[in-house]
């Protein structure tokens, strides 16, 4: 192997390196917020829109946090917002119960009573 394939192989095996790193933090992320069965679909997006990409696939430098955000937004159309809001707002509320942080439902009516005399 010539000095050129070995310097080629190197910057492969970075890339490569690079590329599996953002996609193992891209989908623990997704398991974390949004379950585990979100996973395999947001992998397929990734490495969907990997291949999508406009730099060549031995290319020097590749945007893997382009990759990730453009499957970010694949997913954002797949997941039902509405149901994974009401998942955060119980647990914000038991977080809050939890710490004594409570707040009103409601704020008061007259408002004058919150102002200090």
């Amino acid at each position: 192997m010539n000095d050129g394939e070995s310097f080629s192989t190197s910057i492969y095996e970075d890339q490569t390196h690079l590329a599996e790193r953002e996609l193992s933090a891209f989908t623990k992320t997704v398991a974390e917020l949004f379950g585990p069965e979100q996973v395999r679909a947001s992998a397929e997006y990734w490495l969907d829109e990997a291949e999508l990409m406009d730099t060549p696939p031995r290319s020097t430098a590749r945007d893997w946090g382009a990759v990730t955000i453009a499957a970010s937004a694949r997913l954002a159309s797949r997941i039902d917002a509405a149901q994974y809001r009401q998942k955060s707002n119980e647990t914000i509320g038991l977080s809050q119960v939890a710490l004594g942080t409570t707040c009103p439902k409601e704020a008061p009516a007259d408002f004058t009573k919150l102002s200090s005399t």
